[in-house]
């Protein structure tokens, strides 16, 4: 073998070494990774390869319904559906973008803009709360990145009559006015977590396992009737428009277990419509507006000096001249009505006489009376926003404020509040707590008046209907009722307005044995009838004779009018 053979085979024996060693080295390389992989990075690799397959969705949950006393829904969680995007799956040259678009009430130039400007993440909402017609829709087009999950939308099916009490919730559906808000703990629902198997276009292949279960609301049983509601707002609602007012409310209760029956506001707005919900529209009058009751007070005031011991139903104020000058203030009243009994004083709403029972009697007198019927302070219902009112205390040298006192000015109340005071006068006495939530079993009454004396007033109230009363449109057919009229002048910023009134009217019905306390309030209304006998009397006729009527109650006077005497 020749010398050059000799280093060619050297050569090539090299060359084989070498690509013999490249391949061994490469081999042990990948084995060593292979090992690392498997050793060390297992955990790793599998945390990315389930990030990319395995997902935590939410279960909705429903919030809780809320019903009248007789289980008609007055807030309601319908389902809808969320459409959201992960921007970064997206396709945004899908043939079917441009449905989607349309679906969503958008073009797909806009679609496709908003979506490209979140490209770097990986969740964004396109719309909230759609109809499921539409997300199904939405869903059958199967656009990669586009996906559609079930929610939940509150929704009021009772619209703008009950919507003061009820309030609403926001888009996250978290109470936010009303009873939604002071309810929401027990209202709230929890969604619950399932881990689900998704595919590389984000849609769930399989359903893993349950997380945690959802939570549904609890439900909440109201007081309130909805038939009665219906009748409240609509007479509301005629009498503002008729008289030009400002606004309106009024309060029913059940005379013998204190719920609210009714509680209607005028204007309103309508809770499933965002666009209404304006701060000048959305509180709730009946417990958040102050007032000075006015006459409405004087059932009290004879109460206090019927209790004292000074007077009888046979005791006689005299009245004459028919006003009365006290601290460089002249008292008066419509005219000179002379001697007047007692139940006179009612009757013809005479300031001087109540005037007078009140600087006769002990200082605290009347405001402990006051004060015991839930005047100047709140009804304890719980709900956002209830002003507790304004009774103050008096010395015995604040004469002229004691005065007022007597017939309901210097005081402020709500609508809810002047009902309350009505409850011991329709049940015998006694004070029961007032109530939003149906309860079968009414907390323990407490007694603030004798029972004697509570019969007696009532029994007074019914002239103030009579054709000697001031009330007399608050007469109802076939029914007696007890009540008292008031109006006030408005106060503005620099003391009271001349040419702006506050139009009440309280009254019990039947009178015989009560089942109903309702407080009518007007606000400013406008043209010459201005007065409580004239503007708010006639919607308690018409709203209490309605419900007297649904709720079977029997008539308790069958005598034609010309027929019909006051019991004392």
């Amino acid at each position: 073998m020749s010398e050059e053979q000799t280093c060619s085979q050297i050569g090539k024996g090299w060359r084989l070494a070498l690509v013999l060693g490249i391949l061994a080295a490469i081999t042990c390389g990948i084995g060593f990774k292979l090992i690392t992989l498997y050793v060390e990075d297992q955990e790793f690799l599998q945390n990315q390869g389930n990030a990319r397959s395995l997902r935590v969705i939410q279960v909705p949950a429903h919030r809780g319904m809320i019903t009248d006393r007789n289980g008609e829904p007055m807030a309601v969680s319908a389902p809808v559906a969320t459409v959201w995007v992960d921007p970064k799956m997206a396709d945004l040259k899908h043939v079917s973008l441009g449905k989607v678009a349309r679906h969503l009430g958008t073009s797909r130039d806009r679609l496709v803009k908003k979506v490209s400007a979140k490209r770097s993440k990986r969740f964004m909402y396109l719309k909230r709360q759609v109809e499921p017609q539409v997300a199904e829709r939405i869903r059958e087009l199967k656009v990669p990145g586009i996906h559609v999950e079930r929610d939940y939308k509150r929704f009021y099916p009772s619209g703008e009559v009950a919507s003061h009490l009820l309030g609403f919730t926001n888009r996250d559906g978290k109470g936010q006015e009303g009873l939604e808000l002071s309810y929401e703990k027990a209202l709230h629902s929890e969604p619950g977590k399932q881990l689900v198997l998704k595919d590389l276009l984000g849609r769930t292949v399989k359903h893993i396992r349950s997380e945690s279960a959802a939570e549904q609301g609890q439900s909440l049983q109201l007081s309130i009737d909805m038939r009665l509601q219906y009748l409240a707002y609509r007479e509301l609602k005629a009498a503002v428009t008729a008289h030009r007012a400002d606004a309106a409310s009024l309060v029913m209760l059940d005379a013998k277990t204190g719920e609210v029956l009714a509680m209607a506001n005028y204007p309103s707005y309508n809770p499933n419509n965002p666009a209404d919900r304006v701060s000048s529209t959305i509180r709730n009058r009946a417990v958040t507006d102050l007032f000075e009751p006015g006459s409405t007070m004087k059932p009290m005031t004879v109460a206090a000096a019927l209790m004292s011991g000074k007077y009888g139903m046979r005791s006689v104020i005299d009245t004459t001249p028919g006003h009365m000058r006290l601290k460089g203030k002249t008292i008066r009243d419509h005219r000179n009505y002379g001697e007047l009994d007692i139940t006179g004083i009612i009757t013809k709403s005479s300031n001087v006489g109540s005037v007078k029972l009140a600087l006769s009697l002990e200082p605290g007198s009347l405001h402990n009376l006051l004060q015991n019927i839930g005047i100047g302070h709140a009804t304890g219902i719980g709900f956002p926003g209830e002003r507790s009112g304004r009774l103050p205390y008096l010395a015995d040298s604040q004469v002229l404020q004691r005065a007022t006192l007597s017939y309901g000015y210097g005081l402020s109340v709500t609508p809810l509040q002047l009902a309350q005071s009505y409850l011991p006068l329709a049940n015998d006495g006694v004070m029961t707590p007032v109530s939003l939530l149906r309860t079968e079993k009414p907390l323990p009454p407490v007694r603030v008046m004798p029972a004697p004396i509570a019969r007696s007033i009532r029994g007074m109230m019914e002239t103030v209907i009579s054709i000697k009363g001031t009330g007399r449109q608050a007469a109802i057919p076939g029914y007696r009722v007890a009540g008292k009229t008031g109006t006030v002048h408005k106060v503005g910023n620099n003391g009271y307005i001349d040419d702006q009134y506050i139009s009440i009217f309280a009254g019990i019905a039947p009178a015989s044995n009560p089942e109903v306390v309702t407080v009518v309030m007007v606000d400013n209304p406008r043209g010459q009838e201005h007065y409580g006998g004239e503007v708010a009397a006639p919607i308690f006729s018409r709203t209490v004779g309605g419900t007297l009527r649904m709720l079977n109650i029997p008539p308790d006077n069958l005598l034609r009018p010309e027929q019909q005497v006051v019991k004392r």
